[in-house]
C-alpha cells in the first residue's frame, strides 16, 4: 500500500462523513480553540469513556476556571468533580487531573513533557493519551490507537493483531508516517458513525466492495 493509496483512502472516508454531518473530535475541537499541550493532555483524560459532547462540555468548563496545572491545584478535587461532571468516571479523573498537574509542577518544571515515555509516567496517562497529546499538542508524529482505530484496521485487512498495542506497531510498518496523526481523528469518527463496532453501516462505507470485513458477521 504506498502513498496513493492512503491519500484516495483518506479523502474517500473523509467525502462519506461529510455525507452524514460529522464534525471532529472533541480533543480535535480543543486543539483547535488551545494551541496548548497542556489543555490538550487534561481535555484527553476527560475524553476517555465519554462521549465527545461531554468531554467538549466539561473541558470548556474546567478550562473556564483553569488553564494551567498551578491553577489545577488551585481548585479543590470536588470542584473539578463539579466542572468536569457528568463525564464518565468524573471523581478518578478529578483526582487525576490534580495528580498530572502536581507531577507537571514538581517533575517537568510546569511544562508538558513532549515524549511518550515521560508522558506515560504521568497518574493514568497511557499510550492512547500520550499519542494524541504528542499529536495534537506538539504536532509530533505518533499513530494514536484505540478501539476505533484497532477495530477497523483489522476489520480492513490492514493488519492482523489482537491488541490496541501490537495495531500502533504494525499500522507503523504499513502507513507512511505523514498519515500517523490524523489517522486517529477520522477513524475515531468514522467508527463511531460508519464503521461501528456492531452491525457497521457498510452501505455507507466507499470500500463495501473490496472490504474483507474481518469479524463482521451483520451489515446495515
Amino acid at each position: 500500500m504506498d502513498e496513493h493509496y492512503w491519500d484516495s483512502l483518506f479523502h474517500r472516508f473523509r467525502l462519506a462523513l461529510e455525507k452524514q454531518g460529522t464534525i471532529l473530535p472533541s480533543v480535535s475541537l480543543v486543539a483547535q480553540e488551545h494551541d496548548d499541550p497542556f489543555r490538550i493532555l487534561i481535555a484527553t483524560v476527560i475524553s476517555l469513556r465519554t462521549k465527545d459532547a461531554v468531554t467538549l462540555k466539561a473541558s470548556r468548563s474546567l478550562f473556564s476556571r483553569a488553564k494551567t496545572p498551578s491553577g489545577i491545584l488551585d481548585l479543590t478535587e470536588e470542584e473539578i468533580r463539579k466542572l468536569i461532571y457528568p463525564s464518565g468516571f468524573y471523581k478518578t479523573k478529578a483526582k487525576t487531573i490534580r495528580s498530572i498537574s502536581r507531577m507537571i509542577l514538581e517533575e517537568f518544571g510546569g511544562v508538558v513533557p513532549d515524549t511518550q515515555e515521560e508522558l506515560m509516567r504521568l497518574p493514568g496517562v497511557g499510550v492512547k493519551t500520550a499519542n494524541l497529546t504528542l499529536n495534537l499538542g506538539f504536532g509530533i508524529d505518533a499513530i494514536c490507537v484505540d478501539c476505533h482505530v484497532h477495530r477497523i484496521a483489522n476489520r480492513l485487512g490492514w493488519i492482523a493483531t489482537g491488541t490496541p498495542e501490537e495495531s500502533e506497531q504494525a499500522l507503523m510498518k504499513v502507513m507512511p508516517r505523514r498519515f500517523w496523526i490524523p489517522l486517529n481523528e477520522l477513524l475515531v469518527r468514522y467508527g463511531q458513525v460508519i464503521c461501528t463496532p456492531v452491525s457497521p453501516f457498510c452501505s455507507r462505507c466507499p470500500e463495501e466492495t473490496v472490504c474483507p470485513k474481518v469479524g463482521v458477521t451483520k451489515t446495515r
